[in-house]
């Protein structure tokens, strides 16, 4: 089928023929007759990056009466940057259309120059929610002739909280309005808005609901959580032409983990909340047109971002839940392109990489992260194929060649192709010549680790051997404190999991803990009440923990209190509690966060002195930072403790 074939006016047909387009998309072949042809409202599912826009936008603008000089058409979208890209490609879909006039309305900018240009009625409105009610309550825009109404990403409006003023816009416009609800996953709430608002509508969905982005290859590494940093750092070396987003759970460790690969010489920038919108829109000119390499960004702040081309979506710490998973991995792998999607894990969180297989539908590979040589030769071979692909400027030098060529006259070719290649080689050598293997090997693969669990030592993990000599080490008379952290059955926590994060957390292995009960938000545990205020201190400067003291907890005799059991299922198999990712099947709503994802803690360095295979002439680019720090040093190859600061090695 054909653009021609889906009865298009000229006028369209003619502009997106300039544009390039051949063939409809699978979501345009199917939703563009619909529209058309049917007069039902609509509810289409496809991953971001499979044309949507022009699936709801070709023939919404086939359906404009441009003699009438009043709004027939509103496009919701959930961001500014998604608001303004949907603008400009109507634009271009209907280039030849007289008379047409498309505003987009957002928050961010001066509301005046929206104002002036509401002054001359439009004929399609794209707009966020927030700014359109300000401008409806301002008498500006008028909904009561709104004939056709878009819901876009409609499931990341509602992540960013918007349900309030969907359901809003909703209630203001003509109940004859046809209304069509694009969005990539059908979560609870989207049924319900269509439930409610829509009606007799239509589901059209391209490939599997909820599933993930069919040319998108998802691979995972498994490392120490205090080397995801250095993990992270090997993934791009190892992809020297990579061009992706870096995806970090919180503001702060986006901020730090962006403003580490710039010091390293990495060309990358980040995206967060607390920029401004000047500082985001420099950040993002600068990514569209590949001035940066990596994008390090939150999940809100890359909600509704539209960036073609991606090669990789780096997953710094898996999101909470598998909606947003589908949507970051969605990001690459658009316009029938490859992308891959990465996750770097650490030894606990295997089981929510299963759970993510079985829910998206999709195989997950464990790679091994690369090793110092096989980085070298990567990068090397890299340069080689930039050389050969470079445009020679004959006309340039060619006054410089006669002295070139005298001067390495004595060389043959192949030794000028030894010292070339030795020019940069060498430095990679160098740079990665004593670094460390990342991988993270299970204990049996180990002998002398399972030797020291099996004697009850403490291993290299933290771990503090065989549990049960817990009780021996600590079986001291004295009173106990009972104490709460915020975690518990929805996060997928049970006593041995919890005893992980109190190992690495305090690092301390004479720290005794009694009775353990989990509830659904809380775990509760005794300490003797000398050791009480070591814990509390340990968790102070924790950002995913916090430990208080137990409302009403009263002293008892070590020994006396009877052991607490967890309300939930300690092992993996069926899961009854509130948390969706607790390992095995879920009964029960909710997504999952990771029980130990603090970031990393401090790492050796893997080699110093000046990064061999990175843009020198980074500058300005290097030199500042969005925290507010103007000290910038490049720094060797090394880790950060999360959450905290940088540790220059």
């Amino acid at each position: 089928m054909t653009f021609k074939e889906l009865n298009l006016k000229d006028d369209i047909l003619s502009a997106i023929e300039e544009l390039g387009y051949e063939l409809p998309m699978p979501v345009q072949e199917k939703t563009i007759p619909f529209m058309l042809e049917q007069t039902a409202d609509l509810v289409a599912l496809a991953q971001t990056g499979t044309g949507k826009t022009a699936a709801f936008g070709l023939p919404v603008l086939n359906m404009i009466d441009t003699s009438r000089r009043q709004i027939q058409a509103l496009v919701l979208a959930p961001t500014r940057e998604l608001c303004i890209q949907i603008a400009n490609d109507l634009s271009n879909y209907s280039k030849y259309m007289q008379q047409l006039r498309i505003v987009a309305v957002y928050g961010g900018e001066d509301i005046r120059r929206q104002l002036k240009q509401l002054d001359q009625t439009p004929q399609i409105i794209v707009a966020t929610p927030g700014r359109l009610i300000d401008l409806v309550e301002r008498g500006k825009i008028d909904l009561g002739t709104i004939k056709f109404l878009v819901l876009d990403e409609a499931d990341e409006m509602l992540n960013m909280g918007f349900k309030e003023d969907i359901e809003t816009i909703l209630e203001r416009t003509p109940d004859t309005r046809r209304t069509m609800l694009f969005s990539a996953t059908m979560p609870r709430e989207i049924a319900n808005i269509a439930k409610q608002y829509m009606k007799n509508y239509e589901e059209i969905t391209v490939g599997v609901r909820n599933s993930g982005a069919e040319n998108v290859e998802h691979i995972y590494y498994v490392s120490h959580a205090r080397q995801r940093y250095l993990v992270l750092k090997r993934i791009v070396d190892l992809n020297p032409d990579i061009y992706g987003i870096v995806f970090c759970r919180t503001r702060q460790e986006t901020k730090e983990v962006a403003d580490h690969l710039m010091q390293d010489g990495y060309n990358a920038d980040a995206l967060h909340g607390d920029l401004s919108q000047a500082q985001r829109d420099t950040v993002m000119q600068k990514f569209r047109i590949k001035n940066i390499q990596l994008l390090v960004a939150t999940d809100v702040a890359a909600r509704g971002l539209d960036v073609n081309d991606l090669t990789h979506v780096i997953n710094y710490n898996l999101p909470d839940d598998i909606e947003i998973y589908t949507h970051r991995s969605g990001r690459t792998g658009r316009v029938n392109k490859k992308g891959i999607a990465v996750s770097i894990i650490h030894s606990k969180e295997k089981f929510k990489i299963k759970d993510l297989e079985r829910m998206i539908k999709k195989t997950f590979e464990q790679q091994q992260i690369p090793n110092g040589l096989e980085v070298c030769k990567k990068q090397l071979f890299f340069l080689i194929d930039k050389m050969q692909q470079v445009e020679v400027n004959e006309e340039q030098i060619a006054s410089y060649m006669p002295q070139i060529m005298k001067q390495l006259e004595y060389l043959s070719k192949e030794e000028i192709l030894k010292r070339f290649v030795s020019l940069e080689f060498n430095r990679f050598l160098n740079y990665y010549k004593d670094a460390e293997d990342l991988n993270y090997y299970e204990k049996s693969n180990r002998g002398e680790r399972s030797d020291r669990s099996e004697r009850g030592e403490r291993n290299d993990r933290g771990d503090r051997g065989d549990r049960n000599d817990r009780g021996d080490r600590g079986a001291k008379s004295g009173n106990r404190i009972r104490l709460k952290m915020n975690i518990g059955d929805r996060e997928g926590i049970d006593p041995k999991r919890f005893l992980g994060i109190i190992n690495d957390v305090t690092g301390d292995k004479s720290i005794n803990i009694g009775a353990i009960e989990v509830t659904n938000k809380f775990t509760f545990f005794d300490v003797f009440s000398d050791q009480v205020e070591k814990v509390v201190t340990a968790f102070a400067g924790e950002t995913d923990y916090e430990v208080t003291e137990a409302k009403g907890s009263k002293t008892f005799e070590g020994g006396s209190k009877p052991e607490y059991r967890s309300r939930g299922n300690y092992g993996g198999g069926e899961s009854r509690s509130g948390g969706g990712f607790s390992g095995g099947e879920s009964r029960s709503g909710g997504g999952y966060r990771g029980n130990n994802d603090r970031g990393a803690r401090p790492a050796a360095a893997a080699g110093s002195g000046e990064k061999p295979w990175r843009n020198r002439e980074l500058g300005d680019r290097n030199s500042r930072s969005f925290s507010g720090s103007s000290d910038r040093r490049r720094s060797s190859d090394s880790g950060y403790k999360g959450g905290s600061s940088y540790k220059k090695r």
